[in-house]
């Protein structure tokens, strides 16, 4: 890289552009074709298995679960659908009016007027929160599809039923998992490409212009985030203990037992708050993340002198995280597949620690090629004396590692006080023993002791970023914490398909083993 010779820097400058540009829109465009490629596997279990169904004969009233399971699927993709219409319609007239508030707010810079930044900034905005809204839809949709595929995977016998069943769940979550990584990059990637042609990118004046306008995207992403993470999140709550009110504490009937309707209420609202919910959260994480670490880049007349490539590294952190995600997804589905119980937990572990290796390495030589290979500051990171600090692209990488195998151990340390298989979960079970007392009290101590070690963790991420590369280490550590995002929501989503799964085979009077294996698949 010559600094010193303009012909030289604008050659360079336009070939990575390119590269920058084929590495984001290959990856996201990669993702899409991997959500769809899962989708695909997914689908290829008939969900009506009524013609073909053995398991009539085996029952003595002759009933066959296999057309009750179809009336509960049907059931659930109605009620989740209906959910979602009354939820994004809202959700449609918020963004529409809130986009008034911000083109107003927006467009008064610098004590004067500025419609077009107005304008962008409340396209940026309106943009995230649809791409919010696409992706929640893609999520519930993928996830109500699965659920009843999972109960049949589950009715076969021997490690092929675990196998299947397993697959069957993480592969429902990767298409959301994809997909909304995919998504979010090509369609953020797309607004920094448009908007770029107007304001332009060679001077930190520029950039700081267009990153600004681009930061709605993550505005965008939240205020749904506001709607489904909390407005899903209650209505999941009140789902769920209004069906356990209506069956075992009014009816004295079992969980998810199929004369309490208010099941399917049950069962659609674990995919309003932990798939379409949590989805939105993450996009809004994500969004505002990079744009954070776009809109701090600008402060820095290196980075900007560096070229647009420069300037895309938080992007092709992301870009890097979707291709490393789905290498690793074919450990849990194909290398290493479940073939009995023992087996989930492994497995999800394997896929997390995986993920976080191969993306502390191929980070690695990303981020030294496309940073300055000299000391680069900022603006408003400042030494002792008011002089700006000099960084450098491994400490750089330094503050994407941490972020990476900070946002991994916390995975494992939650594991560990969320897992059947581990003490504090079954010190909790015990508690029920002397009264619904105390197992409030040791459940919300071993709540507030299971923070303790996460806290310090991030604490710890931020203060090391912050002496290394001031508030764009912090920005680049948080990517590094959602590089691997496209797994983290596979194995999210994976939940509420095995937790529907359970309730389908509850209330379509399978063989009790189904149950069981949906129970271990969920608790996992």
């Amino acid at each position: 890289k010559n600094r010193h010779s303009e012909s030289v820097y604008f050659f360079s400058s336009k070939m990575a552009f390119d590269e920058a540009s084929y590495l984001v829109a290959g990856s996201g465009i990669l993702g899409l074709l991997f959500a769809l490629f899962q989708f695909w596997k997914v689908s290829l279990i008939a969900v009506d298995q009524t013609e073909t169904s053995e398991t009539s004969r085996l029952r003595e009233d002759n009933k066959d679960p296999y057309v009750t399971l179809l009336k509960c699927y049907d059931a659930i993709r109605t009620g989740a659908n209906a959910f979602l219409l009354a939820e994004y319609t809202l959700c449609s007239i918020f963004i529409v009016l809130f986009s008034v508030v911000v083109f107003v707010l927006t467009a008064k810079v610098d004590g004067g007027w500025h419609w077009d930044v107005g304008a962008l900034t409340t396209c940026s905005f309106a943009v995230g929160g649809f791409t919010s809204i696409f992706s929640g839809y893609i999520g519930m949709t993928v996830a109500t599809y699965a659920n009843a595929r999972t109960t049949i995977s589950a009715v076969k016998a021997g490690p092929q039923g675990w196998t299947d069943s397993f697959n069957t769940a993480f592969r429902a979550g990767g298409v959301m998992g994809f997909a909304l990584c995919s998504l979010a990059l090509l369609v953020l990637y797309g607004l920094l490409f448009v908007f770029e042609k107007h304001f332009g990118s060679k001077t930190t004046g520029e950039c700081k212009m267009l990153f600004e306008c681009i930061a709605g995207y993550g505005l965008g992403g939240s205020a749904m985030a506001l709607f489904g993470r909390v407005g899903g999140g209650i209505y999941t709550k009140a789902a769920d203990v209004g069906a356990d009110l209506a069956g075992k504490v009014v009816s004295g009937i079992p969980e998810d037992d199929p004369r309490n309707p208010a099941t399917i209420a049950d069962n659609v609202g674990d995919n309003v708050g932990d798939v379409a919910g949590m989805g939105a959260d993450l996009f809004g994480s994500l969004a505002e993340s990079t744009c954070a670490a776009l809109v701090i880049s600008s402060q820095s007349h290196h980075l900007v002198e560096e070229g647009w490539a420069c300037l895309m590294v938080p992007l092709t952190i992301s870009a890097l995280g979707i291709i490393v995600c789905a290498v690793a997804s074919f450990l849990a589905t194909d290398i290493y597949p479940v073939r009995k119980e023992e087996d989930v937990e492994t497995v999800l572990k394997i896929q997390l620690f995986s993920t976080a290796l191969l993306m502390s390495i191929v980070c690695l030589p990303i981020m030294k090629y496309w940073l300055p290979d000299g000391a680069f500051s900022f603006s408003t990171y400042l030494d002792g004396h008011g002089q700006e600090k000099d960084c450098y692209w491994y400490g750089a990488y330094a503050c994407v590692f941490a972020g990476l195998w900070a946002g991994c151990l916390i995975g494992f340390i939650t594991e560990f006080y969320t897992s059947h298989s581990y003490t504090p979960v079954r010190e909790v079970a015990q508690s029920c023993e002397t009264g619904a007392a105390t197992n409030i009290i040791y459940g919300l101590a071993l709540g507030m002791k299971s923070a303790i070690l996460p806290i310090f963790l991030i604490a710890g991420t931020v203060f090391m970023s912050f002496e290394l590369v001031g508030m764009y280490g912090v920005a680049m550590a948080a990517l590094g914490m959602l590089g691997t995002l496209a797994t983290c929501l596979s194995i999210d989503v994976y939940g509420p398909v095995c937790d529907n799964a359970g309730g389908i085979a509850e209330m379509s009077e399978f063989p009790e083993s189904v149950r069981d294996k949906t129970d271990a698949l969920d608790a996992a």
